[in-house]
């Protein structure tokens, strides 16, 4: 069976759309020589009317696409760093999210924001290492994290071919994870519907993105102590509150993992709403970065920052231990 990295995952998504669909087109900064290695060959496979380099002025061109959606077309918007997504929330969030409700469905506004690289890509530094999601969660936006190869095909496909605007975040620390993958077999993934990849008796795991492979580490690492469950959501806004009420019913023990910040993150909503569904065994655990992180430049502060393996380790324990 061949082995499939998520980047290319990625990339064999935008280019199988393309071909089956001529009313989607890509846009962005440096796309045509594929900067962040995700466009890589579709200039030369569909040409520049369909790979369209834009000018470096995001609120523009993300206007634009919005204009192109309204016009019939299904445009792809490429953004190499996720803080250009505080840029252009007013074009996204105010303008392409909110057509479609303020006109009774009378517009569609089929875009997809594509953000390869999102969260810390190591020494990017404060401006260019957020991870933005719980953001367009929070007003309503479809907003998917996809985890292994697979679901970045599938969970891309499926933003592509909805009617509405959807916010794909692809994690730096899951662009290079390579996976087995039948190609005949990959599939859309349908939206709003979370995945278990590890079945598990005593604590459930919710894992955002590429935190889903240090979740299942540790899961491994735990086994001859704890029966860890692991839940991939995969997109965080629908949110599979019913699959996850089903898995921590059975578990009675919740642990949160979110590589974005504490104050108002998704980690705290995810929480909030299983308690409110579920009484637990013991009180819930959420592992993210601090409130207000901005990371840092150096390496080991960067990493100092972040969730990890250890942290989850230990929220893991705590929460045996708390009954």
């Amino acid at each position: 069976m061949p082995r499939l990295s998520y980047r290319k995952a990625l990339t064999r998504a935008l280019a199988d759309e393309m071909a089956r669909d001529e009313s989607v087109f890509l846009l962005g900064e440096d796309i045509r020589v594929a900067a962040s290695n995700v466009t890589a060959g579709l200039l030369k496979r569909f040409g520049p009317e369909r790979v369209v380099d834009t000018p470096l002025s995001e609120q523009a061109f993300t206007s634009f696409a919005t204009g192109a959606a309204l016009a019939g077309l299904r445009p792809v918007v490429e953004f190499q760093i996720p803080s250009l997504l505080f840029l252009v929330f007013e074009q996204i969030v105010n303008h392409a999210h909110k057509f479609p409700l303020m006109t009774g469905g009378q517009a569609e506004v089929p875009v997809t924001y594509l953000v390869p690289g999102s969260g810390s890509r190591t020494g990017w530094a404060g401006q260019h290492s957020d991870h933005p999601y719980s953001l367009f969660a929070h007003v309503g936006v479809t907003t998917v994290v996809p985890a292994t190869p697979a679901d970045a095909y599938g969970l891309l496909v499926s933003a592509i071919r909805h009617v509405d605007p959807v916010v794909v975040f692809a994690p730096a620390g899951a662009m290079d994870v390579r996976a087995d993958v039948d190609f005949a077999a990959l599939a859309p993934v349908p939206i709003g519907r979370g995945r278990v990849h590890r079945a598990g008796d005593d604590v459930t795991v919710v894992a955002v993105g590429h935190l889903v492979h240090d979740a299942l580490a540790v899961a491994e690492e735990l086994a001859d102590q704890v029966s860890v469950e692991v839940f991939d959501p995969r997109t965080l806004y629908p949110f599979d509150f019913d699959g996850l009420t089903a898995s921590v019913a059975r578990t009675g023990r919740l642990v949160v993992v979110d590589d974005s910040n504490r104050s108002c993150g998704i980690a705290g909503e995810i929480i909030a709403t299983v308690v409110e569904r579920v009484r637990l065994l013991a009180p819930p655990r959420r592992v993210t970065r601090p409130d207000g992180a901005v990371l840092p430049f150096a390496p080991a502060l960067d990493r100092a920052v972040q969730p990890g393996r250890e942290q989850l380790t230990a929220a893991i324990q705590l929460t045996m231990k708390d009954e």
